[in-house]
């Protein structure tokens, strides 16, 4: 095995983000840093509290939290929040009391920036919500992109439907200026859409497993699951809830569990396709000179072990 690979998750906590917390804490392959947060399933404030939360069920306060944006890069206010999906709390509506930690004074682009300085070349972002943490860490430091060792993101509908509209992934659509500013940045990149984590599935027989294990993280998450498996049943007609922040926390464990191809990815950032993620494998030349030209190349999953994937996700769940 190689060495530890230090993460820090940016997320907005969220029910299948306190899943891929709570596996990131149970994976030895990884060390987790430090969480970042952003809105998207929940504001931001709301965000913050619920990682500090997670990080005390877990008896891991020594991890630390900076909070991130409350707006888009654009400045915008009039945010999509998915309370819809995990809750008014964001964790299946189980009210659990206010955490007592506190959030770091740095925002989440200082520490980002920070961190990636500290340890250049060694240390990888999980992005789970949308990009706009990441993208003000780019705008701060023109030596983020090279600093960081990755950026494995969840984000996109890569020849799918989106899960927003027709044209738009949830997390692109959050922020799509943000999201073209990272694809378009030169980091390593590694991304995980929906096309691939929808077909990663937790069933009803996987949750009562789940329930019926010692594990304390196994026992935790099945108090706040039944808001997201109904929000499931309704929207897909689906007996079992897809597992997207997982799935990419295990991407940034073990990349061999997916398969990735290579090109350019830009985000449509204006019409009934806001949030669109367009990728050009750049197999034909293009006489003209346009916003695709000189652009770097990406890495975008196209299958999954999804199998793999689920035991994982239960083996470390039930042992915990």
């Amino acid at each position: 095995m190689g060495s530890v690979k230090k993460i820090i998750i940016d997320t907005d906590p969220g029910i299948d983000d306190a899943m891929a917390i709570l596996l990131a804490l149970q994976s030895p392959e990884v060390e987790v840093i430090g969480l970042t947060t952003i809105f998207g399933n929940v504001y931001t404030t709301l965000a913050t509290r619920n990682a500090l939360h997670l990080l005390e069920v877990a008896g891991r306060t020594d991890i630390p939290v900076a909070e991130g944006s409350h707006m888009t890069i654009m400045k915008g206010t009039k945010l999509r929040i998915a309370d819809f999906v995990h809750g008014a709390d964001g964790l299946g509506n189980q009210n659990f009391a206010p955490p007592k930690g506190k959030p770091i004074e740095q925002s989440a682009a200082a520490f980002l920036v920070k961190q990636a300085n500290l340890y250049p070349g060694k240390v990888t972002v999980v992005a789970l919500g949308p990009l706009t943490n990441i993208a003000l860490a780019i705008q701060m430091d023109p030596g983020f992109s090279k600093n960081i060792e990755q950026i494995v993101l969840l984000g996109g509908a890569f020849s799918v439907n989106g899960n927003v509209n027709s044209a738009a992934e949830a997390n692109i659509f959050g922020d799509p200026e943000a999201a073209d500013i990272v694809f378009t940045c030169g980091a390593d990149i590694l991304a995980i859409g929906i096309n691939v984590t929808h077909q990663v599935v937790l069933t009803d027989a996987d949750r009562d497993k789940l329930s019926r294990s010692e594990g304390k993280f196994a026992q935790y998450l099945c108090k706040i699951l039944d808001v997201y498996f109904s929000y499931h049943h309704d929207a897909y007609d689906t007996r079992g809830v897809y597992l997207h922040d997982p799935t990419t926390l295990l991407a940034a464990v073990d990349p061999s569990l997916l398969t990735y191809t290579e090109g350019i990815v830009r985000v449509q950032t204006s019409g009934i396709t806001r949030g669109l993620t367009i990728f050009d494998n750049k197999k034909k030349r293009f006489a003209e000179v346009t916003e695709w030209c000189e652009k770097p190349t990406v890495k975008v999953a196209v299958t999954v072990d999804a199998p793999a994937v689920v035991k994982l996700v239960m083996e470390r769940l039930m042992n915990s």
